[in-house]
């Protein structure tokens, strides 16, 4: 399977969580024990939601979705991904709620962020929740990373993968969360990924699977066992690797960032969609690098739209 893009002429399926995120943007450090004045939203999130929203915005004509959530939000999820110009296919939970992240945004100059999270419904995703008829028409598959974090949604990304594999489908792959990807293990993980076309790790989940502190290096390491990675820089950009070296580096687009929740979403999502469209992975990462910038310039994780309370 090729790491190079599709042609525009099939659909992205993605298969990942799907979230209700409590966005809190405070200013400088966190008072202990008493209040810490916030302007707090309630918004539609997950990266798999995400990632799939951002395709959709970027111009991908047919974006599906895979997810699995709670009675309590099931409703409100469908029609913001809908708006979205996604087609879910939400599996609905009868025990678990709809996870929840709370983002604890600084708004100093960095709006670096802090996540607390209940993972609920999103990662209740199982092999039984997959069809192999939901490739019909896909040509390109994406699985979040956060897939790989629990017993039973690990067992549906295996599932998936070999189904993709089987069909010739090219499959790309987030890391998602530097902490849950330690507490995996990174041989563990990278032995799940196996067979995968397309990695998209931040710094920080570069650097901890390779153990290589230079960002560059920590690509080319990676691109010795996936054909293509994108390494996510932030505001440095982003990496292109092939074959064990680095091939381009991408200009960050600049921004003035007010949180940074989905910014590395917004670019897996960009990326793909462009992809799709004929583009290189190179000209794919600049169009990532763009949606990353206007995600920072945001509050939540998803497209400027219309996010609408539960």
């Amino acid at each position: 399977m090729s790491g190079s893009g599709g042609g525009g002429d099939g659909a992205l399926l993605v298969v990942g969580d799907v979230v209700t995120d409590v966005v809190a943007r405070h200013r400088g450090p966190l008072a202990v024990g008493t209040d810490t004045a916030s302007a707090i939203r309630t918004l539609p999130g997950g990266a798999g939601a995400n990632v799939a929203c951002w395709a959709a915005h970027q111009g991908c004509a047919d974006v599906r979705l895979l997810g699995r959530v709670g009675t309590d939000s099931a409703a409100w999820h469908e029609r913001e991904l809908r708006a979205s110009g996604v087609r879910p296919q939400l599996v609905v939970d009868p025990e678990a709620p709809t996870g929840t992240v709370i983002c604890l945004v600084d708004t100093g100059a960095a709006a670096e962020r802090t996540f607390l999270t209940d993972s609920g419904a999103a990662l209740r995703l199982d092999p039984d929740d997959w069809s192999p008829s939901l490739l019909d028409g896909v040509a390109r598959l994406h699985l979040s990373g956060y897939l790989f974090y629990a017993e039973s949604s690990r067992a549906l990304a295996a599932v998936a993968l070999e189904s993709a594999r089987a069909r010739g489908v090219p499959v790309s792959v987030d890391p998602a969360s530097a902490g849950f990807l330690a507490r995996l293990g990174v041989d563990r993980f990278l032995a799940l990924i196996d067979g995968i076309d397309v990695l998209l790790p931040s710094r920080d989940e570069a650097h901890l699977l390779t153990g290589l502190p230079d960002p560059a290096d920590a690509a080319a390491k990676l691109s010795r066992f996936v054909p293509l990675v994108v390494a996510k820089q932030g505001a440095e950009g982003a990496l292109v690797a092939r074959e064990g070296g680095v091939v381009a580096r991408i200009p960050a687009t600049p921004a003035t960032p007010r949180d940074t929740t989905g910014a590395g979403d917004a670019f897996t999502g960009a990326f793909l969609a462009a992809l799709l469209a004929g583009a290189d992975a190179e000209g794919a990462a600049a169009e990532g690098c763009g949606a990353g910038a206007r995600a920072v310039e945001k509050v939540g994780g998803r497209p400027p739209g219309a996010d609408q309370p539960p």
